[in-house]
């Protein structure tokens, strides 16, 4: 299968509103269409986790993340700009996201992916893509494929082919938080 066949098949599937596992710019993750609250609430079910823990979201790009945001994300671009890892903002304003997404504050966090497979994934559907680590709540998260449990491979409706056999390392995100103020205050560094 060429990647492209594959992202086609992910976007397929998250076209009908069916839960994919694929590989992110951090761990392999649990994904969904992030604006549609019934995907959202099954990946909860997935994962058996408490819907009062807000989900990380993947979008393709910063002209993506403007249409999901109602504040002004240009300090907090910056420094994503600069870092040289992943780096997920949580933004105090979001706008068209499933409200189970959002944190009890109405915040969420929302990430630009720069890894090409998730990227291209976000790019090709054209809107946000939950992004939870695939794992049962509590158990570790999956740097590689090959610790994916049976569990959560059997729960998703799509499972992508894209870097089954890469072994690289990866790092978890810098977490920045968006102050309504327009400051920045490092979560996770």
């Amino acid at each position: 299968m060429t990647l492209a066949q594959d992202i086609a098949q992910a976007v397929e599937t998250l076209n009908r509103g069916g839960i994919i596992v694929y590989p992110t710019d951090t761990v392999w993750g649990i994904g969904c269409d992030a604006t549609d609250s019934q995907a959202v609430r099954r990946v909860y079910e997935i994962k058996r986790r408490a819907d009062s823990k807000a989900l990380i979201t993947l979008v393709a790009s910063e002209e993506m993340l403007r249409r999901f945001i109602n504040s002004d994300p240009s300090q907090a671009l910056a420094l994503v700009r600069e870092s040289n890892r992943p780096t997920t903002v949580v933004y105090p304003d979001p706008c068209n996201l499933s409200p189970e997404l959002l944190a009890p504050d109405g915040s969420a966090g929302i990430r630009i992916s720069n890894e090409a497979v998730s990227s291209a994934l976000c790019s090709a559907f054209g809107s946000p893509i939950v992004s939870t680590s695939a794992n049962i709540s509590g158990m570790p998260s999956p740097s590689v494929f090959r610790k994916i449990s049976d569990e959560i491979l059997d729960a998703a409706d799509y499972v992508m082919e894209a870097r089954r056999d890469d072994l690289s390392a990866s790092l978890p995100s810098r977490v920045l938080r968006l102050m309504p103020d327009g400051s920045i205050d490092i979560i996770r560094p």
